[in-house]
Parts: structure tokens; C-alpha cells; sequence
């Protein structure tokens, strides 16, 4: 399994776009793609700008899949537009 955390810092005034097209990504993920076994939005308690989506894939061909579809895409563009800076993206590797 591989772990994914995105972290993202939003840009003054964008929360509610941001988090409406969040919670619509997080929704087609969790509709069409059986090798995402989780793909969730996390807000911080500390900054209310700082956002990270918390995701687990089933494979590394699970992890490219969900880059591909068009719903991701789109929702990349629309996110992009609410960001106050780069994300940052780190990967792991499951510890069993």
C-alpha cells in the first residue's frame, strides 16, 4: 500500500471554493475508484488556511489510475486556482 499526503495552504478568501470542490473530488474518488482505500480532507485546528488531503492506494498502478481520470483533472485546475502556494506532496510506503 502506498500513503499520500498532500498539504496545501489556501489563499485568503478561497476556503469555501476550496473545500466545495474538495468535497466533490473526495466524493467521485470514493464513488469510482475501488483501489483507493481512503481519500480524505483534513482542515488544521492551528491554521485555517492549511488543508491536507490524507490518501491510501492499494497499489502504485491504484496511484496513477486516480491521476488520470477526468473528475481529478479538473478538479486539479479548480484547486490550483485556491492555492496560496505550491503543495506539498509527500509518498510512503506502508509499515506492516
Amino acid at each position: 500500500m502506498i500513503g499520500v499526503v498532500a498539504k496545501l495552504t489556501i489563499a485568503e478568501g478561497k476556503n469555501a471554493e476550496f473545500e466545495e470542490v474538495g468535497k466533490d473530488l473526495m466524493a467521485k474518488v470514493k464513488a469510482n475508484e475501488s483501489g483507493t482505500l481512503t481519500y480524505q480532507l483534513y482542515k488544521s485546528k492551528s491554521d485555517p488556511q492549511t488543508y491536507i488531503f490524507m490518501e491510501e492506494y492499494a497499489s502504485e498502478d491504484a496511484l496513477k489510475a486516480h491521476g488520470q481520470t477526468d473528475y481529478f483533472k479538473a478538479a486539479g485546475a479548480k484547486l490550483g486556482a485556491c492555492l496560496a502556494g505550491r503543495p506539498e506532496i509527500e509518498y510512503f510506503d506502508i509499515v506492516e
